[in-house]
């Protein structure tokens, strides 16, 4: 085993011994604390109350943050490959808003469809992703353009959100778990929904990791290595559209998660996707359950969205970002 390989496993290692570790804490502590002996002796056991309801209430949003995180990393990854951009996310660009948006409308007419959520927002991200590429088309698609029209779309889709609940009376509740991202009032099915759907889109980026190393390289390469650039920037958007989609309907709204952790992997794991997407999901997992973790237990009985300590920590990164120049990804 080389160096490289050694640095990998340590990398995967530390990364995952850090998400245990945090998973316990957070099941251990809030409103209601008990040991890490007491907890696995009550599951195994079923008959302490405690338990029992860490586990129906605390358990699901656990699992949420989680797969939330892990869904939104990957697709920051898939779009800033498809953008060669470093700035991309699918916050920042409009895909979250697009979603929540067709999720907020379907929650305030057709309650009943409960499990369809994630394909209503899918559609959402799907249309707001379609305005990015038909608005930044220009004879091709310009990163840096993708971008800035991404940026308007978020715009035009959050002030729709603002108005949806004022037609749609019934879905006001869920406007408001949309845009706080608590995750307070998550169930098992939540969970059952953001792994059927993240499932899918994880191992849909991990088949199709090669052609974002190859869109690294410029458009004209990329090509005389026989990679159809529109079709492959296209089915990439599909499948990140699918994953932010998803954290969006379960999770709400979650920025700079898909702009802060593909940066994250890029410098500890490099750019090879096969490597660096793995790596961001197991990371975005990680920073999200952190985020909700410490907007639950700082300052009791007050709750902290987790969206709002993303805004904390993704802020100044961007900032980081923007003072480094934004350079172009790949470059």
């Amino acid at each position: 085993m080389n160096r490289r390989s050694i640095k990998l496993v340590a990398m995967f290692a530390g990364l995952l011994t850090a998400l245990i570790a945090v998973f316990l804490y957070a099941a251990i502590t809030g409103s209601i604390r008990i040991t890490a002996p007491e907890l696995i002796a009550g599951l195994l056991s079923g008959t302490d109350e405690r338990v029992d309801v860490i586990r129906d209430l605390r358990f699901p949003r656990i699992f949420v943050s989680m797969l939330a995180g892990a869904t939104l990393a990957v697709s920051g990854a898939l779009l800033q490959a498809v953008m060669r951009n470093p700035l991309a996310d699918a916050g920042i660009i409009g895909i979250s808003a697009g979603a929540g948006v067709f999720t907020m409308v379907l929650a305030g007419l057709f309650p009943m469809l409960f499990f369809w959520t994630p394909l209503f927002a899918f559609i959402g991200g799907a249309v707001a992703c379609l305005l990015v590429y038909t608005f930044a088309w220009q004879g091709g698609l310009s990163p840096l353009r993708m971008v800035l029209v991404g940026i308007a779309v978020h715009m035009i889709f959050t002030g729709i959100g603002q108005l949806v609940p004022a037609f749609v009376r019934s879905s006001i509740g869920q406007a408001n778990l949309i845009s706080a991202s608590t995750f307070s009032l998550t169930t098992w099915g939540d969970v059952r929904l953001l792994l059927i759907y993240g499932t899918i889109g994880l191992i849909l980026a991990y088949v199709l990791f090669p052609w974002c190393d190859m869109l690294l390289l410029q458009d004209k390469t990329a090509q005389n290595l026989g990679l159809h650039v529109v079709r492959a920037r296209v089915a990439l958007s599909a499948v990140a559209v699918l994953l932010a989609s998803s954290a969006a309907a379960v999770g709400g709204f979650l920025f700079f998660v898909g702009l802060l952790v593909p940066a994250i992997a890029r410098i500890c794991v490099g750019s090879e996707h096969r490597v660096s997407l793995p790596f961001s999901a197991l990371a975005g997992a990680l920073l999200v359950l952190v985020a909700d973790t410490l907007g639950r237990i700082v300052a009791q009985p007050v709750e902290i969205p987790a969206s709002v300590i993303m805004m904390m920590i993704g802020g100044p990164f961007l900032l980081i970002l923007l003072k480094r120049g934004g350079r172009m990804y790949g470059n």
